[in-house]
């Protein structure tokens, strides 16, 4: 219930509230008036998240990176259509950082598993360290990952910059995080489902 309950928040603060601030700001304030009062409530739902969460990790900061490109380009200002794919040059800047990752020994998504696997248990950074260095194979689904994410985040960026010149603005506010949400619970069903596989057959190799 705790699950289901975080979630109907989540998809009001990014998806109902961003529409209804638009619509209250837009005879006020003009389309980028409006579309400024529309940012507000998914920065402050990140900003809220990353304060409960205290802990300063490699996916934290990638949020954080989010919401500060996001207000620089809100305070450079610019046309409505740029305004509505702020969040998406984000993305797609995350997603080109994720590819440039391969050209190093660690992918991006090394450090984020890393930190992940750090919270859910004693000593995990170092279990994970130890596990990079001796499993080729772990090496290999890291580096899967990564590219998956990244041409991932890519495409959905470039997508929606495709939409938001097709598309009126009231039209792809209210579809694009629809899109948004479909890509990356897309991308996260299969990064679960691909980490059960390896868990899965870390164990046989184990047992065999």
């Amino acid at each position: 219930m705790k699950i289901r309950a975080g979630l109907v928040v989540e998809l009001v603060c990014n998806l109902l509230l961003p529409w209804l601030a638009y619509r209250a700001a837009l005879p006020l304030w003009g389309d980028v008036g409006a579309l400024y009062a529309s940012g507000v409530p998914p920065i402050v739902w990140s900003v809220v998240q990353f304060a409960r969460s205290r802990r300063v990790d490699a996916l934290s900061a990638l949020v954080l990176l989010g919401i500060v490109l996001s207000l620089l380009m809100m305070a450079l200002g610019g046309s409505p259509r740029l305004l509505l794919i702020r969040e998406s040059l984000v993305t797609g800047a995350i997603g080109a950082v994720f590819l440039l990752s391969l050209m190093f020994t660690k992918p991006a998504i090394f450090y984020l598993a890393r930190a992940t696997v750090a919270r859910e248990r004693e000593n995990g950074d170092a279990d994970f360290e130890a596990g990079w260095h001796k499993w080729p194979k772990m090496r290999a689904s890291i580096r899967l990952m990564t590219w998956v994410w990244g041409i991932g985040l890519v495409g959905e960026c470039a997508l929606r910059c495709w939409l938001v010149w097709q598309w009126s603005v009231e039209r792809y506010l209210v579809v694009s995080p629809v899109i948004g949400y479909g890509i990356f619970g897309g991308l996260t069903l299969w990064t679960m489902w691909y980490a059960r596989q390896m868990r899965q057959r870390a164990r046989l190799a184990a047992a065999g």
